[in-house]
């Protein structure tokens, strides 16, 4: 399994309460192919910098870092291609998780 992150730009159509509905979408098919969502980022709203569409002029990002296969992350592009809710996915190999020493000093 390798560790990616996923930033997906989602197409909430005005309404912010739809993003935990996606979300949960999104992570429940990174679960069915035996994936693992380590963390979450809600990322706020955004306006595009080129609009292709007018009616479309902001979407809402999310960024996930999950533990997946290598092979499951062609299917889950092509899965999230077709979803209307998801104007874009990009995927890239996340860093290493920074290990958790006992007893250190909180990062401020």
């Amino acid at each position: 399994m390798k560790r990616y992150e996923g930033l997906f730009i989602l197409n909430t159509a005005g309404k912010e309460e739809g993003v935990k509905e996606i979300v949960d979408k999104i992570t429940a098919e990174i679960n069915r192919l035996g994936g693992r969502v380590e963390t979450v980022q809600k990322m706020d709203r955004r306006p595009f910098t080129r609009v292709t569409k007018k009616t479309h002029t902001a979407g809402f990002y999310v960024n996930l870092v999950i533990d997946i296969r290598e092979e499951a992350i062609a299917q889950l592009r092509r899965t999230f291609s077709l979803n209307e809710e998801i104007f874009r996915v990009m995927f890239s190999i996340a860093p290493p998780a920074k290990p958790v020493v006992e007893g250190a000093p909180a990062a401020v």
